[in-house]
């Protein structure tokens, strides 16, 4: 368990260092590993694509066969694009277990991608560090529930997508609505009007 544990934490390290370049998808790290040893590791891509399993499969090479990858979130199910899922990637290169921190509700995931892997006869746990992942989809899951990324106060928007800079008197729903549908999942802003009005109005998360 303190080895998964170690290897988890390596992977929701890479991702919160891509946190801010990867919307409109979350920020996602894998590592995989084979007896005791690192083969590879990776995050999602600036853009929010490749995927991080998509990187670290073929940088792990031959010996990927039999491993074990941690994975900060679901891998997903199925794609937008139609391209093989994360989870048919994970499982055409014969890993043998994935370890998954927080599972993912989006449509493209929702239990689809753990259930393909077991599916495809992988070894499958969930959970593991799931309360210190869960900042790196936040933003990810609010756009998903509300059409809005979520605003935070913040000092100098490190690890954010953008700055919120509407005036405090627009219509910020409408204004937040927008930026959603742009993929923005996190904003920041600074303390002051703004963010007097965000709070006023519940748009702003503590």
């Amino acid at each position: 368990m303190s080895d998964d544990a170690t290897y988890m934490r390596r992977a929701i390290d890479l991702a919160l260092d891509r946190m801010g370049e990867t919307w409109p998808n979350p920020a996602v790290g894998c590592v995989i590993v084979k007896d005791g040893r690192v083969l590879a590791e990776s995050a999602t891509a600036a853009g929010g694509r490749p995927h991080a399993e998509e990187q670290a499969v073929p940088a792990a090479g031959a010996e990927v066969e039999g491993s074990t990858a941690y994975v900060t979130l679901e891998p997903c199910g199925a794609r937008s694009s139609g391209r093989a899922s994360c989870a048919q990637f994970l499982a055409e290169a014969k890993i043998a277990r994935v370890v998954v921190a927080a599972l993912d509700p989006s449509p493209f995931a929702s239990g689809r991608g753990t259930e393909r892997l077991r599916q495809a006869g992988l070894e499958v746990e969930t959970g593991l560090m799931k309360d210190e992942a869960a900042v790196l989809s936040e933003g990810f899951l609010h756009r998903l529930e509300t059409g809005r990324p979520m605003v935070r106060i913040s000092a100098d928007g490190k690890g954010f997508d953008a700055r919120f800079a509407a005036s405090a008197r627009a219509d910020l729903v409408t204004e937040l609505k927008r930026l959603g549908e742009a993929g923005y999942t996190r904003l920041w802003t600074a303390p002051g009007e703004l963010a007097d009005a965000l709070a006023e109005q519940g748009l702003l998360t503590v």
